[in-house]
């Protein structure tokens, strides 16, 4: 039983290790491409919309049953507007990308298209922002970040 418990812990303690490398993995792509302080936005905001946008997940899609778009990638990016995933009726593609390419671990692509978004419509078009982030301390989304 002791065995069993030291072993729970030390997998839970790789999972949280893990999860933080990968946060923080995220935070040093994010501000090597420019978007620490990008339009005024600061790191951690940019972190915090991510972490209520995708959990940091860039593999995370969700279907949006009024416009039959879809949001994709870290960001969740909507691809009415923004990507391009054969499927969307009327779809503008103003990133010019594969949405895709969004959902790629190597987050280059969406980092370029969330520039796009930020700068046309400023940090209000992610909905997690107002709900989670905007007047919040969000220095938490760096914590344990070397930057």
């Amino acid at each position: 039983m002791k065995a069993l418990l030291v072993l729970g812990l030390l997998l839970l303690s790789v999972t949280v290790q893990g999860e933080k490398n990968k946060r923080c993995e995220f935070a040093k792509t994010m501000k090597k491409h420019g978007l620490d302080g990008f339009k005024g936005i600061s790191l951690a905001t940019w972190m915090c919309v991510a972490k209520w946008e995708s959990d940091y997940n860039t593999k995370a899609t969700n279907y949006n049953p009024n416009d039959k778009s879809t949001d994709y990638g870290l960001f969740q990016i909507n691809s009415h507007y923004w990507c391009d995933d054969g499927k969307t009726p009327n779809a503008v593609n103003a990133c010019h990308v594969s949405c895709k390419d969004l959902m790629k671990d190597d987050i280059s692509q969406a980092i370029t298209c969330a520039k796009k978004i930020v700068s046309e419509q400023g940090i209000k078009a992610w909905v997690a922002w107002g709900q989670h982030c905007q007047n919040k301390d969000v220095r938490q989304y760096l914590k344990g970040c070397k930057l």
